[in-house]
Parts: C-alpha cells; structure tokens; sequence
C-alpha cells in the first residue's frame, strides 16, 4: 500500500520525529529489506529534498550500492575509503561539512558539497551505510546526526 508523507513541524528536530514516525508506520511489518530500504531513502529525498540519499550494504570487504534516490552513484567502495568506507571502518557516524576537505573523498558526483554517513548495526556488525548528500557546503549539524542516527538503529530492527 502506497502513503503520502504529510510534512510537519517548525523545528528540523520536530520534522525528524514526524517523518520517522511515518516511516515506521509505512514500513509496518514489511520484512523484505531492500524494500524497506528503499523507502527510507525515498521518504527522507522526498521529506527533506536532499541531492542524495542512499544505501550502501556490506559485502565482503565492499561496500555495495543498494536502495538511493537522486543521481547515479558509485556501485563499489572499499573498507576504509572515503566518508562511507571510513564510516564504516571506524564504527561511527560522519559528518562532513566540506567534502573537498575530507581526506581520500570519493567524489561519485561533483555537485555534492556535505555528507552525513550513518552506520546500521546488526548483532554489533555494521551491515550497511545510510549516506546523505547536500549541494550546499555545511549543509547538515548533529541533529541530522542525532536523527538519521535514531532512524538507522530502528531500520537496523526490521532488516
């Protein structure tokens, strides 16, 4: 069953808590993981109309493009590269406020400018990346953190 998302709040915060309440709702018990997926990503590009959001999953010692919303994107990117793999490799989140500042950037378009990338845990083994791009240098703060984070340990539950 297809949903609309209804935007709501004045405060990013209150936007977040909207949206990922809906999220929780639209996704209900749907156990499939790549559709899950990619309505997360899909409901965060429509909500807050960022350049891109995606998934990357982990395979072996990559990390493999999955579910995203917006332009084409790098299909492969190693353990310990760029904001995702480093991400990934440090077991944290990443906030980027210049993505030409990062060292070892992978730049999959050059029209992104800020980054925030959120590990997704399962059974304390990072199983996917959540990475969202802005156009806009210094584009996201620790609420996207704090948020995106929130919304990742609950996706983490349902995959």
């Amino acid at each position: 069953m297809a949903e609309s998302l209804l935007k709501s709040g004045t405060t990013k915060a209150e936007q977040y808590e909207a949206l990922i309440q809906q999220l929780m709702h639209l996704i209900g018990g749907e156990k499939n993981a790549i559709a899950n997926l990619a309505n997360v990503a899909a409901g965060l590009k429509q909500y807050f109309d960022f350049f891109w959001v995606g998934f990357y999953l982990v395979e072996n010692t990559e990390l493999v493009l999955g579910p995203f919303q917006g332009p084409i994107a790098c299909n492969r990117i190693a353990y310990g590269r760029g904001v995702c793999g480093s991400a990934w490799e440090q077991k944290k989140s990443l906030l980027v406020p210049n993505v030409e500042e990062f060292p070892g950037h992978i730049a999959c378009s050059s029209l992104s400018k800020s980054e925030v990338v959120i590990p997704l845990r399962k059974n304390d083994l990072i199983i996917a990346v959540l990475d969202v791009d802005s156009d806009t240098l210094n584009d996201f703060d620790e609420v996207d953190v704090l948020y995106l984070e929130k919304l990742c340990d609950w996706l983490s539950t349902v995959l």
